[in-house]
């Protein structure tokens, strides 16, 4: 695990060097992003709020964050079947573009919470693990930091999974590996449940 945490670090760094060394052509594109994004509707839904489960919603996520998930899934640092053949169509004015559309979309809102003592089971775990000093105080995430308020929860459940098991890589990798890997089931459930209801 400690190896793979290193390549990870190693591999953000270096993948951090590239795009601070290559200039931008033009300001970023929203308009030219929401054309791109046509082909991320099916999976991500329309505005980018998913109707799937396990596939979360991009509407709202910040600028930075969207850009590096692309740039690690488009280097196979972060890996996924389905995403794989998109990211190899897109050149960096694209994701530039996608990340300008996608952080401009209204967010998705948490629904009525159907079980409000697991909520605050969550809150309890969210502010022991410290979750708001990286994702800011309402969840909404920050510059490279996911906006984790009002997603879908089961997919909340799989992303700490796979944080936990190492089984997901690329940006973040060793801070979340450290508050995941202690999670309980029971912990997991309550956070994904109280973050998916903000």
């Amino acid at each position: 695990m400690r190896k793979q945490l290193i390549w990870s670090a190693v591999s953000s760094l270096a993948l951090a060097s590239i795009l601070l060394a290559t200039p931008l052509a033009r300001a970023a594109d929203a308009a030219a992003g929401k054309e791109k994004a046509a082909m991320c509707v099916a999976c991500h839904g329309e505005n980018g709020i998913s109707q799937i489960e396990n596939i979360p919603s991009l509407a709202g996520q910040p600028d930075q964050f969207i850009q590096w998930q692309l740039v690690f899934f488009r280097a196979g640092t972060r890996k996924n079947e389905q995403m794989q053949p998109i990211v190899e169509q897109l050149n960096n004015e694209d994701i530039r573009n996608l990340g300008a559309y996608f952080s401009s979309l209204t967010p998705p809102k948490g629904q009525k919470d159907d079980d409000p003592d697991l909520s605050e089971k969550g809150k309890q775990a969210a502010a022991g693990r410290r979750c708001a000093s990286c994702h800011t105080d309402t969840y909404a995430g920050t510059k490279a930091v996911a906006r984790i308020a009002g997603q879908r929860e089961e997919y909340l459940v799989k992303a700490l999974h796979d944080y936990k098991s190492s089984t997901r890589s690329g940006g973040a990798m060793a801070a979340m590996a450290d508050v995941a890997y202690p999670l309980s089931e029971e912990e997991i459930a309550a956070l994904a449940h109280y973050l998916a209801h903000l």
